[in-house]
């Protein structure tokens, strides 16, 4: 998923239309409880949102980084120098699950 990071501030209009799964013991998806679409990706410990790049208007934004870089199919390979991550270096960086 191309995301965009939103940090914690994220406020939605329609909050009844979306549905939130545990999508991990560390994370959890909004999805519309209408068409299905993804709408964001929220860490459970600080709450921060990655939130796909495409619900966005303004397509303005930069690719930065990379995550789970081990897990990535063979055909993606993007032009852009990023900061590349393996899952367990993203496991490290943004601690343990909440209890």
């Amino acid at each position: 998923m191309l995301a965009v990071e939103c940090g914690t501030d994220v406020r939605f209009e329609g909050e009844d239309n979306i549905a939130v799964y545990a999508s991990s013991d560390w994370a959890e998806r909004g999805f519309c409880k209408t068409c299905g679409t993804h709408l964001f990706y929220r860490l459970k410990g600080s709450g921060e949102y990655a939130m796909p790049a495409g619900l966005f208007d303004n397509g303005d934004f930069m690719l930065k980084s990379q995550i789970f870089i081990d897990e990535k199919p063979g055909f993606y390979s993007f032009a852009e120098q990023t900061r590349n991550m393996t899952g367990a270096e993203v496991f490290a960086e943004y601690g343990p699950p909440p209890e």
